[in-house]
């Protein structure tokens, strides 16, 4: 049976993820199944958007929703254990393996020889950083966007718990990406606490509960999981062999990901189109401000893949289809 979509049980919110146009599951490298969703008519150009830890595809319901309305066509998919996408052994967990699903994700759901911008939110933009130089990034990005990431020393770089200390600091917030402690139900305290980490003091309420109802769903030994891929990630050197435009977006009040780890990262980059540091954002960006997160991404596509795509004539787009009933 087809899932409910906010449209089937009421009106939809600006935080509902619309229905989507058509679903795939798409195989990687290593025979894990991803849930791949498409938004948007197949002519239109193609934005692929990466969700980050502890998230999954609603993650970016505003941004997907403002983009499909203003012509483009949006490709998302679960990361491995999140959302509709399966989990696998503690082993198939890493910077490599992130890279292999967003190479399947693309040879599938783009059509041959099509280019796309690739946005990424935190783990999302790391995945991006951790395909650098993989012949499918190359071909198939025109642009690409990282928002509210780093690509080292994220637990050092954290303020979570904003010990003077480094090595304090450290323990901490191992601590904490560790933990697979069961969050339980969403709770005014759970609420709280996810604000004062992820978000900035001008999050709305709404903004919170969507938040909340996400990270909950993701599974303690998942996000333990990925949690210690974070702990030791160092793919600073990939920075370098980005290729593509790339656009770097962090909340000034993004005490996951500072702005420090930000600008680091846009130095690192060949060719940085701009670092856009948003004033009282938190590390949830892309629903703080969905706006100038989609702003950014509809310039990447003007100024980098309007016009570029190749027709999509109806055998090519059937022959890719793998509808989920």
């Amino acid at each position: 049976m087809a899932r409910l979509t906010a449209s089937m049980s009421g009106p939809a919110g600006p935080y509902d993820l619309p229905a989507a146009a058509r679903e795939l599951t798409v195989t990687s490298a290593d025979g894990a199944r991803l849930h791949v969703e498409v938004h948007g008519r197949e002519q239109d150009p193609a934005v692929v958007l990466i969700h980050g830890w502890t998230c999954k595809i609603p993650f970016w319901a505003p941004v997907i929703r403002e983009l499909t309305q203003t012509g483009h066509r949006v490709i998302a998919y679960d990361q491995r254990g999140h959302g509709r996408t399966p989990g696998a052994e503690p082993h198939a967990y890493s910077p490599a393996v992130l890279a292999d699903d967003l190479c399947a994700v693309l040879d599938a759901a783009l059509l041959p020889g099509e280019r796309a911008v690739l946005g990424g939110h935190s783990m999302g933009a790391m995945t991006l950083v951790a395909a650098a130089g993989r012949p499918q990034l190359d071909e198939r990005a025109a642009a690409l966007m990282l928002c509210s990431t780093g690509a080292r020393r994220l637990l050092s770089g954290a303020r979570v718990l904003p010990f003077r200390s480094e090595s304090a600091r450290i323990r901490a917030h191992r601590f904490l990406v560790l933990s697979r402690l069961p969050l339980g139900p969403v709770s005014p305290v759970t609420k709280k606490a996810l604000k004062y980490g992820t978000m900035g003091p001008d999050a709305s309420a709404e903004q919170v509960t969507a938040v909340a109802r996400i990270v909950h769903t993701c599974r303690p030994r998942i996000r333990g999981a990925w949690g210690a891929v974070l702990a030791k990630l160092d793919i600073a050197q990939n920075a370098r062999a980005l290729k593509a435009p790339t656009a770097v977006i962090v909340g000034t009040h993004d005490r996951l990901t500072p702005p420090a780890l930000a600008r680091e990262l846009a130095d690192a980059l060949p060719h940085c189109t701009g670092l856009h540091e948003l004033p009282r954002r938190g590390h949830m960006t892309p629903l703080e401000s969905p706006e100038e997160v989609t702003g950014v991404l509809r310039d990447l596509v003007r100024d980098h893949l309007a016009g570029s795509a190749p027709a999509a004539d109806s055998s090519t787009t059937a022959a890719k289809k793998e509808e989920i009933p």
